[in-house]
């Protein structure tokens, strides 16, 4: 158990901290391991979003005019029955 430890502590300071040189070296690492979208990519996601976006915009718009319309009916319909 003690040589599991051990290996874990590897570069670090007797407090258990890592030295910057070691954070920098290990971050350097970790963006080597990452890939980025290409501009194809990216401008198709950009058109895929506005379509989305206009799409619920205008279906929002739409459900709210319904309710309202509906909301109308049912004030009139109720002004009516109660005689105002």
């Amino acid at each position: 158990m003690s040589e599991a430890v051990d290996t874990l502590d590897n570069g670090k300071n007797k407090d258990g901290k890592e030295g910057v040189g070691d954070f920098i070296r290990h971050t350097r690492e970790e963006l080597d391991k990452t890939t980025f979208p290409s501009s194809d990519d990216v401008r198709n996601t950009v058109i895929i979003v506005i379509i989305n976006v206009i799409f619920f915009a205008i279906y929002l718009f739409l459900i709210d005019h319904a309710w309202t319309y509906i909301l109308q009916g049912f004030t009139w319909l109720i002004n009516k029955i109660a005689g105002f």
